[in-house]
């Protein structure tokens, strides 16, 4: 272990070490609900590239969505890049003796392009996973009028999330308050669901 942590603050090895310790503390603040997994997100249309304007979001919009970015959360997409990203770094510069940055930036590019191809297929069980949670939101009126739990805290600029049980069994939904900041633990209730964020909109309520 000694051993391995040299090699990761080894200069031709730090790129990738950062991009992973990044990532890794980027799911830090989600677990302890500073964040939330779609803080950092995109929303790609393959179709028409109606998200990202400019002259040549066309070509764009398709080369996100061929590495199923819009279909997943940008974060869980570089997720799978950082990792065999940073076991790549780790092992180019370790089998060819190099300790110097230079190489090393030469060895990232390559392992860089193999690492976002890898992604795309390791992450494809993610795509019909969130696209199964899309056609959930899409048929998602039975919620609509419900009281749910606030289980991350959230406001008009802070995604959190809540749970409402619907036939007994508790429904975890990604939540925006419409007005004022709603705590973990309060109660609210929901109000709309907005396609575009792909989120439920939440009003702070107290039963009477």
């Amino acid at each position: 272990m000694t051993d391995l942590l040299r090699a990761a603050v080894l200069p031709p090895n730090l790129p990738a070490t950062g991009l992973l310790v990044f990532v890794l503390l980027y799911w830090l603040t989600v677990i302890v609900g500073l964040l939330d997994f779609k803080t950092v997100d995109l929303h790609v249309d393959a179709h028409d590239g109606a998200h990202l304007h400019s002259p040549d979001s066309e070509w764009l919009n398709g080369a996100l969505a061929f590495f199923n970015l819009g279909r997943i959360p940008v974060m869980v997409f570089l997720s799978f890049v950082a990792l065999p990203l940073w076991v790549g770094s780790i092992l180019a510069n370790y089998y060819t003796g190099n300790t110097t940055l230079l190489p090393g930036l030469l060895y990232l590019l390559p392992l860089f392009v193999g690492s976002i191809f890898l992604a795309k297929f390791l992450t494809l069980p993610f795509v019909k996973l969130f696209t199964a949670l899309e056609k959930d939101h899409d048929g998602g009126a039975v919620v609509l009028g419900k009281v749910c739990t606030v289980l991350l805290p959230t406001s008009p600029d802070h995604l959190g999330q809540a749970s409402v049980r619907i036939d007994g069994a508790p429904l975890m939904l990604n939540v925006r308050a419409l007005s004022g900041p709603i705590g973990k633990g309060e109660t609210a209730l929901v109000i709309d669901y907005d396609a575009q964020r792909r989120c439920y909109l939440i009003e702070a309520y107290a039963a009477s």
